[in-house]
């Protein structure tokens, strides 16, 4: 996949996840953050994980508010630091509602060009009031290299960002329809890096001995006789649309270690219930630690086997 200078790039057949490497050091890791709206809070579990491991990614990729955990991250930010900034701002009802209050058109005619319309937000307002200070603003700041999804509306196709402006590209890849306004990037029209691809761990094939991924995508919840809202509805089928993606590039292209946390209960703007989902998904944490020692303990096996 050829490398564009400063612009997005159209996404050609990616590389295969490789196998294990047999030989040689301690193997690298590659993450794939999904996106799922609020249910993406859980992806701080595993950067504080990797944390405790000593686990510093060779590279990364994400989609929607994976794309946005991705970048913290790859900027250098500890899993401590993004759950601090962000039960801060948005763990408290007052402090999100201000920075919402923030992000506002600042004219009546901003608001006619885009920045409120037809129930629309401008993301990259929003990304602009939450996303911490310590995000790189460009990808070649990042202190790990990045690829993020987005979606180009009228090229029909998946995009891969992974130079330019790092904050536009993370506003894209997180432009809900129908919630948030498109995003202009080099003549492009994007939209939500998961309508796409969900779980970008295809686009880390050949960066890294053990690739994993993680699916906050959820499914639809509730009683098989209680008839959802509308919108519930339209989310719901959003998701089993999604999840059908993942499970056809599983196929294909299957990471080493594919996580799924407890956040199915949870709707995609959920935000303000942070603090629960934190708590719900909690147990991702020890099932990392088994499934990377699992990983390190066959790449170790097998390098003694060949030596």
């Amino acid at each position: 996949m050829a490398v564009g200078s400063g612009t997005a790039i159209e996404v050609d057949t990616p590389a295969p996840v490789t196998p294990l490497r047999r030989g040689g050091s301690e193997p690298s890791v590659a993450v794939a953050f999904g996106g799922g709206g609020a249910r993406g809070l859980a992806h701080i579990h595993v950067i504080e994980t990797l944390n405790e491991m000593g686990i510093v990614p060779a590279a990364i990729s994400g989609s929607s508010i994976g794309a946005m955990m991705g970048a913290a991250m790859a900027s250098g930010m500890s899993g401590a630091e993004i759950r601090d900034h962000t039960l801060a701002f948005i763990g408290r009802p007052s402090s999100a509602i201000g920075r919402m209050w923030k992000a506002r058109p600042p004219t009546v005619k901003a608001a006619m060009e885009g920045g409120w319309r037809l129930g629309q937000f401008n993301i990259e307002r929003i990304v602009a009031a939450f996303l911490p200070e310590g995000v790189a603003e460009t990808f070649e700041d990042l202190e790990i290299p990045t690829r993020i999804v987005v979606t180009d509306y009228y090229n029909h196709c998946e995009v891969v960002c992974d130079s330019g402006n790092l904050r536009s590209a993370v506003a894209a890849s997180a432009a809900i329809p129908a919630i948030f306004c498109p995003v202009r990037r080099d003549d492009r029209l994007l939209i939500d890096g998961g309508i796409f691809n969900p779980v970008p761990f295809d686009h880390l094939g050949g960066l890294a001995d053990i690739i994993i991924g993680i699916d906050v995508v959820g499914l639809p919840s509730g009683e098989p006789g209680s008839m959802p809202s509308t919108m519930d509805l339209m989310f719901g089928a959003s998701q089993l649309m999604m999840q059908s993606i993942i499970d056809m590039k599983r196929k294909a292209h299957p990471p080493h270690i594919f996580l799924r946390p407890e956040v199915h209960q949870y709707r995609v703007m959920d935000f303000l219930k942070v603090k629960e989902i934190l708590a719900g998904s909690a147990g991702i944490r020890e099932q990392l630690k088994r499934d990377l020692d699992a990983a390190f303990a066959f790449h170790d096996g097998s390098a003694r086997q060949e030596v």
